[in-house]
């Protein structure tokens, strides 16, 4: 095949991909779109529903405020849109599983199926986790340690980008199982070594709980413990999904490659290699070479 076929082949073979490209992400759209249009109907009914954690706990004859123009519309739009894109996100990751799937090896689909799966469902865990769980402690705290002559007033959006970055936050961190089995597929670390940087991944779940959450000890602490928990589930998964791989004689051949490397008699066995005792023709050809040097310098 000369040049120029090999050349026009990869051009097709590129607008191909992306015409399938666009052909997904028109799907996803439309998907998206699809749901928004079902929603938007009842965007009111939907908003109160989520405000309903705080509304419980505010003080009688308290209500939320919109302090914006727009925002009774803008705000119960912008929640019905992220809620359908929410919603959406099985028919969003089926169109990117199906984009990629045929450039897997059969190995690689037969574990990235089930991660893809578990994956959507850990995410929807972690919103309701957040939703009924987190969200009445830290609003029942807030609402009960204010000053008494304040009087609490929840503009409605604001109060919609506290709770997104919560369900974003905790969505996020209950993908750690994904995340533990993804790296111990790859080959980049085993179980056994992940336990033994236990320490260190409780010290990061905390920094990624104050990270990923409002400023708050309770929002962080109740981020933080489920991540911890959730990695070790990540371990006990890894181990029985890849109990065919033999980590322990991995791990002893990797600790007898260290101990090679820093005992010092075999560095300096190693060092000595090239230090080996001279034949006797060999040194005495140093010593003529030594004795010409000498004659040489006596002379200049």
């Amino acid at each position: 095949m000369s040049e120029a076929d090999k050349e026009q082949t990869f051009a097709g073979s590129l607008m191909s991909h992306l015409v399938e490209l666009r052909d997904r992400v028109v799907r996803m759209v439309i998907a998206v779109l699809a749901i928004f249009a079902c929603l938007f109907y009842w965007a009111n009914d939907i908003y109160v529903y989520l405000a309903e954690p705080l509304t419980r706990h505010l003080p009688e004859g308290a209500s939320m405020i919109a302090i914006d123009v727009a925002s009774p519309f803008l705000t119960p739009f912008k929640l019905v849109l992220m809620l359908s894109v929410f919603l959406a996100m099985p028919v969003i990751l089926y169109q990117c599983w199906s984009f990629v799937a045929p450039g897997l090896y059969a190995n690689e689909k037969r574990i990235a199926g089930p991660l893809l799966v578990s994956s959507i469902l850990l995410f929807y865990a972690g919103v309701a986790f957040a939703y009924y769980v987190v969200f009445p402690l830290v609003f029942g705290f807030f609402t009960s340690v204010g000053p008494d002559n304040v009087n609490i007033s929840t503009d409605i959006g604001r109060y919609l980008d506290f709770v997104l970055a919560l369900f974003f936050g905790f969505g996020l961190a209950f993908e750690v199982p994904i995340a533990t089995i993804i790296l111990v597929a790859i080959g980049i670390t085993t179980p056994k070594k992940l336990g033994e940087k236990r320490p260190y991944i409780i010290v990061g779940a905390f920094v990624c709980g104050m990270l990923l959450t409002p400023p708050d000890v309770i929002s962080q602490v109740l981020l933080a413990l489920p991540m911890w928990i959730l990695f070790e589930a990540g371990l006990i998964a890894s181990k029985m999904i890849f109990s065919d791989r033999n980590f322990d004689d991995d791990d002893d051949d990797e600790d007898d490659e260290d101990d090679e490397d820093d005992d010092p008699t075999t560095a300096a066995a190693g060092d000595g290699a090239d230090d080996a005792p001279l034949s006797d023709e060999e040194m005495n050809a140093k010593l003529d070479q030594a004795a010409a040097d000498e004659d040489r310098l006596d002379k200049t």
